[in-house]
């Protein structure tokens, strides 16, 4: 019998009005340094002469602040691509700041112990904030002072909308947080949200996450969106490379977005792409990760021609080497390339991905025989697949989307797109541990997956006044399609265990073919419109869309089995008061569609076609935004239909009900002191099933608590250093809908430290992490089918950041 193996140590630009004449008041009279904390204490007699050539914002400001005799710091996130004017002459210290910031958009503020920091520029009259947002599709929401969250997003069909005006609960996370946080993937940034549990396990080949406790991305068709639309961002998994920001918006979003690809209705993430920066960018990372990861990564923006108006960004990284896990290896290249035009009226932007990834020995979750209880999990970096098993996954993608200003107050726009993915490997597929010593059965086999998919959209976006009401009108078509082709070849069981895995022979197993088996068409019309009056104080959204679905199933021989051709009507009910400068109230009504399944064969209805499975959220919340400090505490209610064969009849039986109360919570509660977290909890349930036992019962990888705190502290002591930590926290959580297996509760601690300092006069950057820095063992999240991951083991980040 062979031997065991040897366990190792171990977010149209419309106007801001509150009065022309107010705003012609403000901006005659508020420079750069007018603050919410005060004015600025700085000397404005004091004349110096000065001499400061071009350059990065960063440095210039440093140098200067050395100069002048100011304590400034700030995040490097916020100048990141930013350029000083040159500064030649005699100046006050006030003139000489107004010129080094203008036309960044940032501030200086003054802090209570009386050093300086940098925020996004907001000009202020008492407890009056006169704010410009950008809603144009292709602009991005401004920064909030702590550089780790942005302060509006991308809501699909409604455009850029503020945190404050929209009727939702929405997070986005910046690239800063992502470089930060050394994160590799969007499951990685996720890690910081609590309504967001990955599902997808440490050194596996798949992401999936459970959004307010609902999967999405757990099929083979990809539901995450790439600048807003489905279809175009890699299959599988999404890696942070080519994304700017990160974009959450919690709850079903049909109406949004369309309807998910593969019916998720639990959130919508939406990767929304690097692009082409203002100011000339050349930047370098290196990175290692436990136990010889090594990778490259290089970021590059340039801008040319009359008035700079075409643009290119180029990303391309590179890692490879022995993972944390054992026997496992990894090598993943990706190359990403934006191109922009940005005219007066028109603007244009394409997006190019190239990634593959390849995996040695690749993670696989877990399955349990019945009526057992679940071992303990085994150490993280223990890994059951075989060292004989390889997986490749390659990923293209293309999306070509404009926009044109007709006039100030109509913008029309197109999205075209597509990608493919192209999946093979060979593998010991999910192992089931069959007995309370770890044992496991997993069946070899070789899979070939390829996904085919396009996406087309167009539409106006319209800006007009009925009375003392304000409108913003939406108008879009779109259309979505994709093709799965499939093949499996299968091999006799394999035998392991979770503690001691047991090396086995490979075995021999050919090529398989790869028939197409099934093909989907998503296409819809929607309308929607948001009033305000009261100066945006009050708004009101209101909007339909149309959607249908067609999908056909086809056998080996490529006979169609089934087919699907169905739709609905999806509304959205959504309103926002703000009674304070600081506070907003909303409320939403919004439904998301999955795709309403057919009949089975073993039915006495075989063959009957269902409509649509319409889920409904409920949600109420109030936010809070004080500039440097904001939080959003929401109560929502999503309820989602399923279809289930009782008594020999298939019908709309089954429901899973899903009430919670989630508090996230960003921003800087001290001077150089910033918290990042956020609490959900949840009250989820089978409210209705055809098996009676199971009613009232907890719905399979859904735990009543899920919690998030992360914080960073730039120390006095040393100059540019932060230090930063943070735990996880998921309350226990079963894999059967009986309720009768359960994973234990798990917290993860995690800690860390960046120093940020200039070398040659080069922006540079270290950062250092330890992931679950106790090496707790723990299995984490469950995928809605009952499959288990073993939690990550003590791992090791590192990372240096050049700007050249």
């Amino acid at each position: 019998m062979p031997a065991a193996r040897p366990l190792r140590p171990d977010r149209q630009l419309k106007p801001v009005i509150c009065s022309a004449l107010l705003s012609l008041v403000l901006i005659a009279s508020v420079s750069p340094f007018a603050l919410a904390n005060g004015p600025m204490q700085l000397d404005a007699l004091a004349v110096r002469t000065y001499n400061i050539p071009l350059g990065p914002l960063g440095a210039t400001l440093s140098s200067f602040a050395v100069g002048a005799g100011i304590a400034l710091s700030f995040q490097p996130s916020l100048t990141d691509g930013l350029s000083s004017p040159a500064l030649v002459g005699r100046f006050s210290t006030q003139e000489a700041v107004d010129r080094l910031l203008q036309g960044s958009g940032l501030a200086m503020v003054l802090r209570s112990d009386g050093s300086y920091t940098l925020v996004q520029h907001r000009l202020t009259l008492g407890e009056t904030a006169v704010i410009g947002t950008d809603k144009r599709s292709d602009a991005l929401p401004p920064v909030y002072a702590s550089g780790q969250v942005a302060s509006g997003a991308r809501l699909g069909v409604l455009g850029n909308t503020d945190v404050m005006d929209a009727p939702f609960s929405v997070s986005t996370y910046t690239s800063a947080l992502i470089k930060d946080q050394q994160a590799v993937t969007v499951a990685d940034v996720l890690e910081r949200d609590s309504s967001v549990r990955s599902t997808g396990q440490t050194g596996g080949i798949v992401d999936s996450f459970f959004v307010r406790g609902f999967p999405v991305g757990e099929g083979n068709l990809g539901e995450l969106a790439f600048d807003g639309v489905y279809g175009v961002a890699p299959n599988y998994r999404v890696f942070t490379e080519y994304a700017e920001r990160i974009e959450l918006v919690k709850g079903p979003g049909a109406l949004l977005y369309g309807m998910s690809p593969n019916s998720a209705v639990g959130g919508v993430i939406n990767v929304v792409p690097k692009r082409p920066l203002e100011q000339d960018l050349t930047r370098f990372t290196a990175s290692y990760a436990m136990d010889a990861q090594l990778g490259g990564h290089l970021d590059v923006s340039r801008r040319f021609g009359q008035e700079r108006r075409f643009g290119i960004r180029l990303n391309g990284s590179t890692q490879v080497g022995d993972t944390v896990i054992d026997d496992q290896s990894r090598h993943v290249d990706i190359g990403a390339l934006a191109l922009d035009y940005q005219g007066e009226r028109l603007r244009i932007h394409f997006d190019w991905l190239n990634q593959e990834e390849r995996f040695d020995a690749a993670s696989r979750p877990f399955l349990i025989a019945p009526d057992m209880d679940i071992p303990s999990a085994a150490n993280g970096h223990i890994n059951v697949s075989q060292q004989w098993g390889w997986s490749r996954t390659r990923d293209k993608s293309a999306l070509l989307s404009g926009e044109y200003d007709v006039n100030d107050a109509l913008t029309v726009f197109a999205h075209a797109g597509g990608g493919k993915s192209d999946v093979a490997r060979m593998s010991d597929q999910t192992p089931t541990i069959v007995n309370a010593a770890g044992d496991t059965s997993s069946i070899p086999g070789y899979y070939k997956f390829e996904v085919a998919r396009y996406t087309l959209d167009a539409g106006a976006r319209l800006r007009f006044d009925t009375g003392p009401v304000s409108h913003s009108a939406a108008l879009q078509a779109s259309r979505y399609h994709d093709v799965l082709s499939r093949g499996i070849n299968s091999g006799a069981p394999i035998l392991s265990n979770i503690y001691r895995p047991v090396d086995r022979p490979k075995p021999s197993i050919p090529e398989p073919a790869t028939p197409k088996v099934s093909e989907s068409e998503l296409t819809g019309v929607a309308l929607s419109d948001t009033l305000s009056v009261l100066d945006d104080r009050v708004l009101l959204t209101l909007g339909l869309r149309q959607q249908n679905i067609k999908s056909d199933n086809y056998s080996a021989a490529g006979v169609v089995t089934s087919a699907y051709d169905d739709g609905r009507i999806t509304p959205l009910y959504g309103a926002v008061l703000k009674p304070w400068d600081h506070i907003s109230f909303y409320y939403n009504y919004i439904e998301g569609l999955s795709k309403g399944e057919i009949a089975p064969s073993t039915a006495s209805n075989a063959g009957q076609i269902f409509a649509p499975y319409v889920s409904r959220q409920h949600e109420l919340g109030v936010k809070a935004d004080y500039g440097t400090f904001s939080a959003t505490l929401s109560l929502f209610q999503i309820t989602k239909p399923s279809g289930e064969l009782a008594r020999g009849v298939f019908s709309v039986q089954g429901e899973q009900r899903n009430r919670g109360l989630e508090l996230s919570l960003f921003g800087d509660v001290a001077p150089g002191t910033r918290l990042l977290g956020g609490v959900t909890l949840l009250d989820a349930q089978l409210s209705k099933t055809s098996v009676a036992g199971n009613r009232g019962n907890k719905p399979v990888g859904v735990p009543d608590v899920q919690a998030n705190l992360w914080a960073e502290w730039d120390t006095s002591w040393v100059e540019g250093l932060t230090l930063t930590g943070g735990a996880i926290h998921t309350a226990s959580q079963y894999v059967n809908q009986a309720n009768t297996q359960q994973l234990d509760n798990w917290t993860r601690f995690d800690v860390g430290a960046r120093y940020t300092t200039r070398i040659d006069e080069r922006a540079t950057t270290f950062r250092a992490t330890v992931q679950n820095v106790l090496d707790h063992e723990y299995w984490s999240g469950v995928a809605s089918y009952g499959a288990f991951s073993q939690g990550s083991p003590r791992t090791l980040l590192l990372s240096a950041t050049v700007d050249f």
